[in-house]
């Protein structure tokens, strides 16, 4: 099993229950009630489940020596116990961004957008983990799937910092991208 894999259920089961799901750009994934995290293969559809997608996490691609520090030094993992909320961003950049050389990527990335720039300043309170779906297969629906988390109190930062994101030079070779919103219930 690779360690690196996970598969991203949503369905009529799972640990977080989803309260919005909008296209941003492109077509929408079908609503569910529910989203399940499976650190793993789902070779098979599960009963109720209406999407599967898959992404591993890799190595940081576009980050410098000097901002992977500072991103090692500022961000948290995953699954807070005050962070109870939750989106799941996949995203499909088009066929202009894959043409460019990983250089010029870079060059829009951070120097043009600022990605990591604008993330360091909602770290600690937003925790992310970055998955690459196009390492998989070119046939997946998006090329990177993203998972957030927050507590309630720093939605409004995480609301600023997606949408300084979207804003961005970066965004304008995104061709397609779903934003599901969950909560995790409380046990």
């Amino acid at each position: 099993m690779n360690p690196r894999l996970f598969t991203f259920v949503g369905g009529k089961e799972g640990s977080w229950s989803i309260v919005d799901v909008k296209a941003v750009v492109g077509d929408p994934l079908p609503v569910t009630e529910r989203l399940e995290i499976i650190n793993g293969p789902v070779p098979d559809m599960p009963d109720g489940a209406k999407w599967l997608l898959r992404g591993v996490t890799s190595n940081e691609r576009y980050a410098t020596r000097a901002e992977k520090d500072l991103l090692v030094a500022k961000q948290t993992g995953l699954g807070r116990s005050e962070a109870t909320c939750a989106a799941l961003i996949p995203i499909r950049k088009n066929a202009k961004w894959w043409s460019l050389t990983q250089d010029e990527r870079r060059g829009i990335f951070e120097d043009q957008s600022q990605h990591v720039k604008i993330g360091l300043r909602y770290l600690p309170a937003v925790a992310r983990r970055l998955h690459h779906c196009r390492d998989l297969s070119e046939c997946e629906p998006f090329d990177f799937v993203t998972l957030f988390d927050y507590s309630p109190a720093d939605s409004a930062a995480f609301e600023e910092m997606v949408s300084e994101l979207r804003a961005s030079e970066e965004w304008t070779f995104v061709d397609r991208e779903v934003d599901i919103r969950m909560v995790r219930d409380r046990a």
